[in-house]
């Protein structure tokens, strides 16, 4: 991770600086990280460089848009 070059561990929420998106880290092939957005959905690969632990607002603001979508497909 970014900084501290810390692996996640697998299901660790993590935050891609250059998609500027959270995500839970599914796994590492080739060097490049995996990563799943909380509620579901398409996976995407990000540089171990560019992924650190997202802050407090970063997780609310992901959850504030999880449920806002969820509120719209009910």
């Amino acid at each position: 991770m970014t900084e501290q070059a810390e692996v996640p561990a697998v299901g660790d929420t993590v935050f891609d600086t250059r998609q500027e998106r959270v995500g839970v880290y599914q796994a590492n092939v080739d060097g490049e990280l995996w990563l799943r957005p909380i509620g579901g959905g398409r996976e995407w690969t990000a540089d171990p460089g560019h992924v650190r632990r997202p802050t407090d607002r970063e997780l609310i603001s992901e959850r504030v848009r999880i449920a806002n979508r969820e509120s719209r497909t009910r």
